[in-house]
């Protein structure tokens, strides 16, 4: 296949890219750089079948030749990137979707969209299925993110149905591993970090709320199991084994061997208490569940921050 990936530079999308050329297939990698690394494709520039184009697809983009996939996987992602960038992460969720759709409409290729378990926002509802509607605060400081992804997977739909896309949607959960960005501010590279360097881990509010964190590897399976079926509305992937953030701290600092202390610090506004995927639809759609313990998934992120961390 010829696979366009955008967001091919970040942490999930340099993981793709590497199992989709490991498969034998042709990836041209989008990316603006604006939160994704170079270093995260050094290992790739050397593969004839990996081209880079760093551009920003919030504004249409011009690419030669057929495509048989369109990979939308651009966005920030954590919370203190996307606030940093509140209309990027709008524009890129909403034109940028749109771009590509059209792109994609215009190759007779195929679509796939990145979405979020956030689309939920403070779940009413403990775990979400994919039926579930959502909680979200449409003006509040994370509603930037999570209404650009409502509004993504919506206007995916409408071209779908309107155009006759063909789209798959993938509600993605909290995903770790290698390659996340020490500065990403996300709860796991915070806590692995921190533990390394010998500082205070940092855990908002009480650290009662909870989340369930999946492999990277975990959920790149899930992505290509997805890719192979006709179903284009959300599908859930993360793991349902649910972590409260004390517990998780509390398991980085062992893992570590850190004698850092545990602080607490005032709970961000909007911030979920809950998240925990149900994934039947993904185990009886496509066979898919996370196969990677959390504890041995740690042990291989921290592997990789050792080698980064200073």
């Amino acid at each position: 296949m010829r696979v366009l990936l955008t967001g091919a530079a970040g942490f999930l999308g340099s993981h793709l890219a590497e199992r989709l050329l490991s498969e034998g297939h042709e990836v041209i990698g989008v990316d603006n750089l604006s939160t994704g690394q170079r270093r995260n494709l050094e290992p790739l520039f050397r593969h004839p079948g990996f081209f880079f184009l760093e551009a920003d697809v919030s504004r249409p983009l011009a690419v030669e030749g057929p495509l048989d996939w369109v990979l939308h996987f651009a966005s920030p992602a954590s919370p203190p990137r996307y606030l940093r960038l509140p209309i990027e992460t709008l524009l890129v969720n909403a034109e940028g979707t749109r771009y590509l759709l059209d792109l994609a409409l215009a190759k007779g290729a195929q679509f796939f969209l990145a979405s979020t378990s956030e689309v939920y926002g403070d779940p009413l509802v403990h775990p979400q299925p994919e039926t579930y509607w959502g909680n979200v605060n449409p003006i509040g400081p994370r509603s930037i993110y999570d209404e650009g992804k409502r509004y993504a997977e919506a206007l995916t739909l409408a071209y779908h149905r309107t155009q006759g896309v063909p789209v798959r949607i993938a509600r993605i959960f909290n995903c770790y591993g290698p390659r996340m960005d020490p500065k990403d501010g996300r709860v796991v590279s915070n806590f692995v970090v921190q533990a390394l360097k010998g500082e205070a881990l940092t855990v908002y509010g009480d650290g009662s709320q909870t989340r369930s964190f999946c492999y990277v590897d975990d959920l790149v399976e899930g992505i290509r199991r997805l890719m192979e079926v006709d179903y284009p509305y959300p599908v859930n992937l993360g793991n349902p084994e649910e972590y409260t953030v004390l517990v998780l701290a509390q398991l980085v600092k062992e893992l570590t061997g850190s004698s850092s202390e545990i602080v607490f610090q005032p709970l961000p506004e909007d911030d979920p208490k809950k998240r925990r995927p149900d994934i039947s639809l993904a185990q009886r759609l496509i066979g898919w569940k996370p196969l990677v313990p959390v504890r041995e998934g740690l042990e291989r992120t921290i592997a990789h921050f050792r080698e980064v961390v200073r």
